[in-house]
């Protein structure tokens, strides 16, 4: 059996489908900004939630991989302290000498982030490389929390 849009509404007591299709396409713009919204601060810094990062477990080490689009090494800071990861970072936006600003969608802003880490990691063994504009760190794990492999004795 097929049902009209006109059925509907006469079932649900709306006046009209266009009005009811029109709210919801409200309610749907509405709910991306605040998504969008959900993404920045008021001053355009980002929320602790970023960089995304993604965290792998290789076996004796840990691999640490971090969105930071437009940012350099000297922008960059890392560190480690016990079995936290931290990564800072700061962008600078400066208006070239002698040039006015008419525009500028680039803001400057801040951010740090702070990871807890599965396992004890070796800060003296710890690495870090950004390319393009993805930021790597590479942890080694300490030895007593690395796989072992055991050997199998038959009897």
């Amino acid at each position: 059996m097929l049902t009209r849009w006109s059925d509907i509404d006469r079932l649900l007591g709306w006046a009209d489908t266009g009005r009811t299709i029109s709210s919801l396409e409200q309610l749907r713009r509405q709910m991306e900004r605040w998504f969008d919204a959900a993404d920045t601060t008021s001053n355009g810094q980002w929320f602790t939630g970023w960089p995304r990062t993604s965290l792998y477990d290789g076996g004796a080490e840990l691999i640490v991989t971090a969105e930071v689009p437009g940012m350099t090494h000297d922008e960059l800071d890392v560190t480690v302290h016990q079995d936290v990861l931290t990564i800072k970072g700061e962008r600078k936006v400066e208006t070239p000498e002698g040039y006015v600003v008419h525009r500028r969608e680039r803001a400057p802003y801040q951010f740090a982030r702070s990871l807890s880490l599965p396992y004890k990691v070796d800060p003296e063994k710890t690495m870090a490389k950004v390319v393009n504009g993805v930021l790597t760190v590479t942890l080694t794990k300490v030895p007593e929390v690395q796989p072992k492999q055991i050997t199998i004795k038959a009897e």
